[in-house]
């Protein structure tokens, strides 16, 4: 069973912000201004196309509300507002406050002299309108969807910001996304837990499951597939294990048909005709062939001694610009 769900997002607008990027970079993404007609992963991860975006080139971000969106965890006052000034966080830490926000494909614009833009929504539960009339609140809202822009697109953004006299720059673009049901809190009508989780997300970008394939050892290829490095580290507290998995072939079209299953001794990651990789802590890396080991690097005879993952916990991201897949569990 997935803990993925897939839901429709019909944005709302909320207020545009208007940035500009800070240094040239390049980057993958969507060529076309028009919006995808296939499922995308829940933060906008965008295609492979590389476009160079030059120094100085306008970015509106839409904000943006959706009920589909989950909301923030319930937290007191004070854990909000801890939160609000970057104080104690860590993103393992499951009693911290942290706010969903899906973020669209880049998409070609013009600003009011007829000049190329890009713009990029930034989709936000509808709970969060409550509290924009809070200075403080809006200020926080609105740098947190300039971090996620630039962590999904590797864009730099300017700080100097304006804010145009517009709900939006153009309509926010309606999409279907697939969210884990884990973020919803108990009772909502989406939540889900299971035991066995199923994610690639950055926000969330899990899909349906699929049989992993049967291997010996701590993992092994199929055939047709390659077995991508790894590397993994505790969190600063110790509660929860990061793991980087490489996958720098991996594509938007992958995406959507591949699997991270989350065990309590073991991580499956099954892309078809890609990658496979199987990390099972309980078994011994010495039985298994040179080869093998080889890949592990070190400290995986210290992983196999690590309790076990928090399945119920997990939180995966595809980060594109570093090529990777980051597990924490």
């Amino acid at each position: 069973m997935s803990s993925s769900i897939s839901l429709a997002l019909n944005p709302v607008p909320g207020f545009c912000v208007k940035s500009n990027v800070l240094q040239p970079v390049v980057v993958p993404r969507t060529a076309t201004s028009h919006p995808p007609s296939t499922p995308s992963d829940a933060l906008g991860v965008l295609s492979n196309t590389p476009t160079t975006i030059p120094k100085g080139l306008k970015v509106f971000v839409n904000i943006a509300w959706d009920t589909n969106v989950p909301p923030p965890p319930p937290r007191s006052e004070d854990v909000i507002q801890k939160a609000m000034r970057g104080q104690d966080y860590d993103g393992s830490n499951s009693d911290g406050w942290f706010i969903p926000v899906v973020v669209s494909d880049l998409r070609d614009d013009k600003d009011k002299a007829g000049q190329p833009a890009l713009v990029v929504d930034c989709v936000f539960n509808t709970s969060i309108k409550s509290r924009l009339k809070e200075a403080n609140f809006k200020a926080f809202i609105i740098e947190l969807a300039l971090q996620r822009v630039e962590s999904h697109t590797s864009l730099l953004l300017s700080r100097q910001i304006g804010t145009p006299n517009i709900a939006s720059k153009g309509k926010p673009v309606s999409r279907q996304v697939l969210v884990p049901g884990l973020l919803f809190p108990p009772g909502h009508p989406h939540h889900k837990s299971n035991a066995k989780t199923t994610l690639i997300q950055e926000l969330a970008s899990p899909t349906a499951t699929a049989s992993a394939p049967s291997v010996k050892g701590i993992f092994k290829s199929a055939s047709n597939t390659q077995t991508p490095t790894w590397t993994w580290t505790p969190t600063k507290d110790q509660r929860k294990i990061r793991f980087m998995i490489n996958v720098p072939n991996l594509t938007h079209t992958h995406i959507s048909n591949s699997t991270l299953d989350v065990e309590p001794r073991r991580v499956m990651l099954h892309v078809p005709s890609l990658y496979d990789l199987d990390i099972n802590f309980d078994v011994t890396p010495d039985t298994e062939p040179m080869a093998t080991n080889r890949r592990l690097g070190e400290g995986a005879t210290e992983l196999k001694r690590l309790r076990d993952l928090d399945v119920d916990g997990a939180k995966a991201e595809w980060r594109v610009a570093e090529k990777a897949i980051v597990l924490l569990a």
